[in-house]
């Protein structure tokens, strides 16, 4: 060993799979556990025991319950995330249609959360936590004023301010699916509502009339 330098032991590949797959479940236990109980109520022993692992083995991967559910907030948030980025750029569609999709399938996937999505949109949150769920809806913000910063320069939307539109229509179809979620009467009608929502956010950009076809029919 060099004299003066800190000698790094790299675990075996074996080891380093076992890691990675313990590290993976318990952000999957954790998703489970916000998805039932909500972030205030979530506590970390109860993730190991759905993850299947000691309790002191989470605090091996993540330093604090704050840690742990920040880094569950931010896979899933990327998650999402992809999912959108993906069918904003898809080619040879028009801005309006794949900003509608967009939105739809966000909603659609938000209201089949039904826990996670209401605790991710509305509950108190640490405030680490708290940051990754700000960082995550401006990221959204920024892929749909790449859009319509897209459709302005074809002419298919009126000039306006593709940032400030961007997070208007993060802000709306986030907010609409509140009050569906938080409605334990009914069954929610997913299709009704998202295409609801995604034909708001298309008119907020100019982008005209949104006739998304029923889902049987896509």
């Amino acid at each position: 060993m060099v004299e003066g330098s800190a000698a790094t032991v790299r675990p075996s590949p074996r080891v380093a799979a076992r890691q990675a797959d313990a590290r993976r479940r318990i952000l999957e236990a954790a998703r489970v556990v916000v998805a039932e109980q909500g972030f205030a109520a979530a506590q970390v022993a109860v993730v190991a025991q759905v993850a299947e692992v000691a309790t002191g083995s989470i605090y091996r991967h993540f330093p604090s319950k704050a840690s742990l559910f920040s880094e569950m907030l931010r896979v899933v948030c990327v998650r999402e995330l992809e999912v959108v980025r993906a069918i904003t750029a898809e080619p040879g569609r028009s801005a309006a249609d794949r900003l509608t999709d967009a939105v739809a399938t966000f909603v659609d996937r938000a209201l089949r959360g039904e826990g996670l999505a209401n605790a991710v949109i509305v509950e108190p949150m640490d405030p680490d936590v708290d940051q990754v769920r700000l960082e995550a809806r401006a990221d959204l913000a920024a892929a749909f004023a790449e859009l319509i910063t897209e459709g302005v320069a074809a002419g298919e939307f009126p000039r306006q301010d593709a940032c400030i539109r961007g997070a208007a229509i993060v802000g709306a179809f986030l907010e609409g699916v509140v009050a569906p979620l938080a409605d334990r009467t009914a069954p929610l009608d997913r299709d009704a509502i998202s295409t609801e929502i995604a034909d708001f956010a298309r008119a907020g950009v100019g982008g005209g009339p949104g006739t998304r076809p029923p889902e049987s029919e896509r």
